[in-house]
């Protein structure tokens, strides 16, 4: 059950016109927002950093960083970010092979070494301690320029805010999420867990 109860999505007039976001990305306004709001500037910071971050700048497409965020939520365990962004991936073009085989990516061919080098980032950097060594570094700068580690590393960390929001706020998930969870990663032990609704 959620610690604190999302507010509902026309409480704040520049909240959700700001959220207008995330029917692109999810097809709804995220739970994880509505109760941002609670605290309105909070809210709008989030979503305006969350645009700035998830941006198409080139080779960092909208489903890779979708897939990074994915790989920085299944490594910190949080259940509500991995659906969200398994279902963001595949509405940005991820293929159902990847979108299933994205925790085996180190033996799957449906990933290349550029995409290979920044999910170890992403599982490095996301680590506790930080793992981040000269061996990471050297991979991620073999596939990409400064710009783009910049861009990876924003997505890691825009989800290690979120890791944290989700799961200790027990954000209830919505069912496009859950049925994307239940598609794409029942088979790597994914489920609900404390996200669900207390109906």
């Amino acid at each position: 059950m959620a610690l604190v109860t999302p507010l509902a999505q026309d409480a704040n007039a520049e909240v959700a016109e700001l959220a207008k976001f995330f029917n692109e990305t999810l097809g709804f306004c995220p739970n994880s927002v509505l109760t941002m709001q609670i605290r309105p500037h909070i809210a709008k910071a989030f979503i305006n950093l969350n645009k700035a971050v998830m941006e198409n700048h080139g080779r960092v497409t909208s489903e890779l960083k979708r897939l990074i965020g994915y790989i920085t939520s299944a490594n910190t365990g949080c259940r509500y970010c991995e659906a969200h962004t398994i279902l963001a991936a595949q509405r940005y073009g991820g293929s159902d092979e990847r979108l299933q085989n994205i925790w085996q990516f180190r033996q799957s061919t449906l990933f290349n070494d550029a995409e290979k080098a920044a999910f170890e980032f992403a599982l490095a950097a996301s680590s506790v301690p930080n793992a981040v060594d000269q061996t990471i570094e050297s991979q991620l700068k073999a596939h990409w320029d400064d710009g783009e580690i910049v861009e990876i590393l924003g997505v890691i960390s825009l989800f290690g805010y979120l890791n944290r929001w989700n799961d200790s706020m027990a954000t209830t998930l919505e069912s496009g999420a859950i049925n994307a969870g239940e598609s794409y990663l029942a088979h790597n032990q994914w489920q609900v867990g404390k996200h669900q609704t207390s109906n």
